[in-house]
Parts: structure tokens; C-alpha cells; sequence
């Protein structure tokens, strides 16, 4: 009866979806379940591949992490160097020396500064050599003194402490070159007298934080400049 109505108002007979007769439910025909049965397996295979891949990928970053790890040390900026090449220094002071062409010699303009106290500018590479000068007076073992204190300051900061004796006879000029390894503010420092009237003390600054590994090259190159200005030092008035 229920179908006679339908068909009247439609004019069509509708599909009743077939109903298990043991449970009383509406089932999907057939080729539709198949359909949504074969849909599933293939996301179902998607997923378990997802999932292998996973795995894989997971197990082969673990095992590149396990791989010893070099570090590679620091490295540094390279930098040019000028030729070594010369120039004398003398003026009403009573020294004079060879100094490089690189550097300029100015009057030290210092709160402190006394007469013939100087800087060797090395504007390039933010250096300077200090020179200070003081006449003798019977207090030359007081400067000697001085100078080595003046040195072993850095030893909270220094690796270690050389030292290097210069004697020359002939021209009475007798020192000590003190080369401080480490990061020290100054890493090499120095004093010239003729032990009797003229006493001259040096010191290389850099206006950067002090780094041994950064400023090694840099400062061995300018230890000889440093050697090369005691090995050509003289007193002017003897």
C-alpha cells in the first residue's frame, strides 16, 4: 500500500534499500560495499607506507647523529701585511733609532707625558709602540725594577713570560725584551739604558680585546720591527 502511494505522487517506483532479515537493518547493495571495501585497503596501504617511510627516515637521522663530530677550529680573517722596509728617528731627544715606514712617530700628548716620550702609530692594525724616557740620576735599578713590574702585571692574563737580553758594548746600550704570551694588553715590552745617564722603556698596544689566537700574526710581526728598532738603537749624547 505505502508503495502504491509513492508511486502515485512521484510517478515513479523508489528504490528500497534491501533489509537484513536478521538484524531488521538497511544494507548497502552489493558493488557498493565492495567499492568502499577495496577505498579503505588503499588508504589503509597509504598509511602503512606513510608510516615505513617514517621509520626509515627516523632510524637514518639516529644513526647520522652517532657519527663522531670534528669540530673545526676558529678561523680568522687573513690579513696583508706591509714589506719591512725602514726609516731613521732622530730629533732633539737624545736617542735615535730605525723605526718602520708604516708607522708614524708622534709626541705622546698624555696627562703624564714627559719630554721625549713618543708613540709609533700604526694606524692600519690600531697599534702603537709606547716609548717613555727618563734621564739617570742614581736611580737606574729603580727603573730596571719598575719596568719589570710593569711586566709581570700581566701575569694573571699571561701563558708565559720570555725574556730576551740585549748587549751591545761598543755603543753602551744594554736591555731586556720581554714577550708575553696569552691574552695580555701588552704582549711585548721592553727598556734600553747605557746604565749610567739614559734609560728608555717600551711597550705594543692594541686598541682591540686582547685575543693570542686573532693576534698572533699580528704581533709577531711587529716583535720585529720591535727587535729590529733596539738592534738599531743609540744613545746621541754619551
Amino acid at each position: 500500500m505505502k508503495e502504491n502511494i509513492l508511486t502515485y505522487a512521484t510517478g515513479r517506483t523508489p528504490k528500497i534499500p534491501s533489509l537484513s532479515r536478521e538484524r531488521g537493518i538497511a544494507c548497502l547493495p552489493e558493488r557498493q560495499y565492495r567499492q568502499g571495501g577495496e577505498s579503505l585497503k588503499v588508504k589503509t596501504k597509504k598509511i602503512y607506507f606513510a608510516i615505513k617511510l617514517f621509520s626509515v627516515l627516523l632510524l637514518l637521522s639516529l644513526s647520522l647523529c652517532k657519527r663522531n663530530y670534528t669540530p673545526k677550529p676558529p678561523g680568522y680573517m687573513r690579513i696583508d701585511f706591509p714589506d719591512k722596509a725602514y726609516r731613521i728617528y732622530d730629533s732633539i731627544c737624545p736617542y735615535r733609532f730605525e723605526y718602520p715606514v708604516y708607522g708614524r712617530v708622534v709626541p705622546d700628548t698624555g696627562r703624564i707625558a714627559e719630554p721625549c716620550w713618543v708613540n709609533i702609530e700604526f694606524k692600519g692594525f690600531g697599534g702603537k709602540i709606547h716609548i717613555s724616557y727618563k734621564p739617570v740620576d742614581n736611580n737606574i735599578n729603580k727603573y730596571i725594577e719598575d719596568s719589570r713590574t710593569l711586566a709581570y702585571k700581566h701575569t694573571i692574563k699571561a701563558d708565559a713570560i720570555r725574556e730576551t737580553v740585549f748587549t751591545n758594548d761598543s755603543i753602551r746600550v744594554f736591555g731586556l725584551l720581554y714577550e708575553i704570551k696569552g691574552d695580555a694588553a701588552s704582549s711585548v715590552q721592553f727598556y734600553l739604558t747605557d746604565s749610567n745617564r739614559h734609560f728608555l722603556r717600551g711597550s705594543l698596544y692594541f686598541n682591540v680585546e686582547p685575543d693570542a689566537d686573532s693576534m698572533a700574526p699580528v704581533i709577531d710581526f711587529f716583535l720585529e720591527d720591535i727587535k729590529h728598532l733596539v738592534e738599531t738603537f743609540e744613545w746621541k749624547f754619551q
